[in-house]
């Protein structure tokens, strides 16, 4: 089994850092890089769980609903990665989009 914590911890301080942003920072960007990392973290799981099958797109839930939406896709992945390769791509995939979401 490989160990995603590096991934839950990334994330984890991602969607602390969006419930603390002020609704101003959200509506400049940062909620829609969140929208953006969740799309891209569930679309990897799904074509890890579902080989061949057009990945389905998280909805956008609302910039209040970022930051579970961030939590709720890197778990499903986290529950699919299959090397520490892995995990530290999606972790560099988060530390991204929470610097250019700026929180």
């Amino acid at each position: 089994m490989v160990d995603t914590t590096p991934l839950t911890r990334a994330v984890d301080h991602f969607a602390d850092r969006l419930r603390a942003a002020p609704q101003s920072r959200l509506q400049r960007g940062a909620a829609a890089e969140a929208l953006a990392l969740a799309r891209e973290l569930a679309r990897w799981a799904q074509r890890v769980e579902e080989p061949g099958s057009e990945p389905r797109q998280m909805p956008d839930a609302g910039m209040f609903a970022a930051a579970d939406q961030i939590l709720v896709a890197a778990h499903d992945l986290g529950l699919v990665l299959r090397s520490d390769s892995e995990v530290t791509e999606a972790v560099r995939l988060v530390e991204e989009a929470r610097q250019r979401a700026g929180v």
